[in-house]
């Protein structure tokens, strides 16, 4: 488990690798979902995702701020995940 403040830095880092900058990042207990992106730029984590493995939170994190280039799930937003998921170590470790 990490805590909120070292995710949110993870968070921040690989912001910077995918070229967006959130405007807040928040994490909360949600019902639904592992986490939302709002169209002003917020960021919000459930706060289960904390105690994921590293693998998780970042597929979940490139998933959340793909969509501050891409608000839908259409073709670009699609391709650029799995360009994402393909290169994960590479990413998580530069």
């Amino acid at each position: 488990m990490i805590t909120t403040e070292e995710f949110k830095k993870e968070v921040w880092r690989l912001a910077y690798k995918v070229g967006v900058e959130p405007k807040e990042i928040h994490i909360r207990k949600m019902k639904n979902k592992w986490a939302s992106c709002s169209a002003k730029g917020r960021l919000t984590f459930d706060s289960s995702i904390l105690s994921e493995s590293t693998e998780t939170r970042f597929e979940i994190i490139i998933h959340e701020l793909l969509h501050l280039k891409y608000p839908n799930h259409g073709k670009m937003f699609k391709r650029l995940l799995d360009a994402y998921l393909r290169n994960e170590i590479d990413i998580m470790m530069k």
